[in-house]
């Protein structure tokens, strides 16, 4: 009987081990995959979804006014943070190159229309900004999503540049912004 008892013992000791190292294995694999942050569904060559909203004077701004013009519509998370303003700081600053190609710069977030006043004195922006609060056009352009923000993982607005060519399709998708240089990426891509 002693017999018996050492082996169940022996067998669910084992056991115990086996589990433990699966677990263990698991936490690795886990730790060893990067968070992502979310990307669009939308790509180059969809049409670029309609949008409508009220730029930082109050004034309606729509897809429609731009009917036969190039678009880059970016998407930012927030007025007046330091990232927000390096990219748009560096559109503004290579705000000629981009309209010498052909090119309106409309940028997007959710923050109302008096925050996004405040950012276009504060940086002398001489583009429109939509005020999105009811997430319209964030939503159109499946922007919000998972994102990861020192160690921290949250629902938010992804920064997304979109080029959209002069009959209404997307002609690019920028997921991986570098905002320090984002004028110069978007003209590496529209000159391929």
């Amino acid at each position: 009987m002693a017999t018996k008892k050492k082996a169940a013992v022996k067998k669910a000791a084992a056991k115990s081990v086996k589990k433990a190292a699966t677990k263990s294995a698991t936490k690795k694999a886990i730790k060893k995959e990067p968070f992502k942050n979310y990307v669009t569904k939308l790509k180059a060559g969809d049409k670029a979804p309609v949008f409508k909203g009220i730029d930082q004077d109050g004034k309606p701004v729509s897809s429609a006014n731009y009917k036969g013009k190039k678009i880059i519509l970016y998407f930012y998370p927030q007025d007046l943070t330091p990232t927000c303003t390096v990219q748009a700081c560096n559109l503004r600053d290579n705000f000629s190159l981009l309209q010498k190609e052909g090119y309106e710069i409309i940028g997007v977030s959710e923050d109302d229309v008096n925050k996004h006043k405040k950012f276009e004195e504060r940086n002398t922006l001489p583009f429109r900004l939509i005020a999105d609060v009811d997430h319209a056009i964030i939503n159109a352009y499946d922007v919000w999503g998972k994102k990861q923000f020192m160690g921290k993982i949250y629902d938010g607005l992804v920064r997304t540049t979109f080029v959209i060519n002069e009959k209404g399709i997307i002609a690019a998708v920028i997921s991986k912004v570098d905002s320090k240089n984002h004028a110069q990426q978007i003209l590496d891509l529209v000159k391929q």
